[in-house]
């Protein structure tokens, strides 16, 4: 009868003279790489495969039709978007973050702003857009408000419903995301850096550009390129806002499933969601390889 023992570097081994070592540390992640295979490779694998597949057989046909106009104009304005309202709100997230981080770590004011912004980079969907449609919406509360005093909130034609409308719905998710996920890199600048640069009489504006403008720089662009992905992969809440037309990617996916018309709209789909998939891949490793240069410094 051949026994076996665990060792401290967590393989199985047979310590009566067999060979078997069978290693046990990965049995930790295991779930978590069931979880990921079902929901994140197998997905891709299936939209890798419609892409290249036609009515025949395999095709390049549908990756063909990614350079129809129509097409890149839903990706230029889904690059827009995201660019756009990833830049506001991590500028305005940054700010809001700082102005949190140089109070008290366990003061009132933070556990309150880390909480409601919990929430409110989670609140999308149907209902951010409904809540915008009733407060500025062509028959919201302020713009009746504004219109019975005289006031036209809509000079120049309803800009909600469109481009300029997402933009400004995604910075209200944006901004509290951005508190979120750039205040880890806030505490880790230490107060003993700024009394550095004062003791040797540098400026304010000297710490931030020598000392804490560089060490910050890679987290914040990090920070910037997760918010990019999360407005470019958003759904819901431009499904819900725009009921008819497909001015970005994930509304043009939404089209080609559910249309009625042509032969090749699901492998058209899934072409779209490969394109998207590179995109949101490069972004990934960009920001993989940002947050290995932050924590270089962060405690």
């Amino acid at each position: 009868m051949t026994a076996v023992a665990t060792t401290d570097s967590g393989y199985a081994e047979r310590p009566l003279g067999g060979r078997f070592r069978f290693p046990t540390h990965w049995l930790g992640v295991a779930p978590f790489l069931v979880y990921a295979a079902a929901f994140l490779l197998l997905p891709t694998v299936i939209v890798a495969v419609g892409a290249f597949s036609g009515s025949h057989g395999p095709s390049l046909a549908n990756l063909a039709q990614l350079g129809q106009p129509y097409i890149v104009t839903a990706f230029v304005n889904s690059l827009v978007l995201s660019a756009v309202s990833a830049s506001i709100g991590a500028a305005v997230g940054a700010m809001l973050a700082y102005a949190v981080a140089s109070g008290s770590p366990s003061g009132v004011l933070r556990r309150i702003v880390t909480a409601l912004c919990g929430v409110l980079s989670q609140f999308g969907g149907v209902t951010l857009a409904f809540a915008f449609i009733a407060t500025i919406g062509t028959e919201g509360f302020i713009v009746v408000w504004l219109r019975q005093h005289g006031i036209a909130f809509y000079p120049n034609g309803v800009w909600l419903y469109g481009l300029a409308g997402l933009t400004l719905i995604y910075t209200y998710f944006q901004i509290p995301l951005m508190v979120i996920v750039f205040m880890p890199a806030l505490d880790g600048i230490r107060p003993q850096w700024r009394e550095a640069t004062d003791t040797l009489g540098g400026a304010t504006w000297q710490y931030w550009r020598h000392v804490a403008g560089p060490l910050l720089r890679p987290a914040f662009l990090g920070c910037w390129l997760l918010l990019f992905a999360n407005a470019f992969s958003a759904y819901a809440t431009a499904a819900a806002l725009l009921d008819i037309g497909g001015i970005i990617v994930p509304l043009q996916i939404s089209r080609a499933l559910s249309s009625e018309v042509g032969l090749n709209q699901a492998n058209l789909a899934a072409a779209l969601a490969l394109g998207m998939v590179v995109i949101v891949a490069v972004i990934t490793v960009l920001y993989s390889w940002l947050q290995r240069r932050s924590e270089r410094w962060l405690p």
